[in-house]
């Protein structure tokens, strides 16, 4: 091959869709479903828990430093572990599935801007179900903020 030729893909079957891959695989649509119910847990979860956890931990209404280091330090790093297990679960989709991530990216600062813009880089399962799942909570916070939250100036 020479220096200047690019190397081509073999064909293979089209890809399939993640809907039609989870009714056909019962295991990836229980995966599916893993990451999404885990992705929750890891917004919603984890802090609202290590909260509760701290505030068992504390007898006075004015605590010391030490819940407060608990917390902030506490949150990032379980965030961050249950992460890492999330993304386990990913390539264990990609096993079970044979799907492979493409991950053929190249920032747009380093194109020409007459470059072609076709090639893209697809979106793995985990970093859909957290798109929808981030999504999906900024929807809710919104309408408890706008319907349901209130005011908080005074004599209104």
């Amino acid at each position: 091959m020479a220096a200047n030729e690019t190397p081509t893909q073999q064909p293979g079957p089209p890809p399939r869709s993640i809907l039609k891959l989870a009714v056909s695989m019962p295991a990836a649509g229980l995966l599916i479903v893993l990451m999404a119910v885990g992705s929750i847990f890891l917004w919603l979860g984890i802090p609202i828990g290590l909260i509760y956890l701290v505030s068992q931990s504390v007898n006075s209404s004015q605590p010391t430093l030490g819940p407060y280091v608990a917390l902030i330090f506490g949150i990032p790093i379980c965030m961050f572990l249950f992460g890492k297990l999330l993304f386990q679960l990913d390539r264990v989709f990609e096993k079970v599935t044979g799907r492979e991530s493409q991950a053929d990216f190249r920032a747009p600062w380093l194109k020409s801007m007459r470059a072609e813009r076709t090639n893209r880089r697809k979106l793995t399962v985990l970093e859909m179900t957290m798109i929808v799942s981030v999504s999906l909570a900024i929807a809710a916070f919104g309408v408890w903020f706008i319907a349901f939250a209130g005011s908080s100036l005074p004599g209104s």
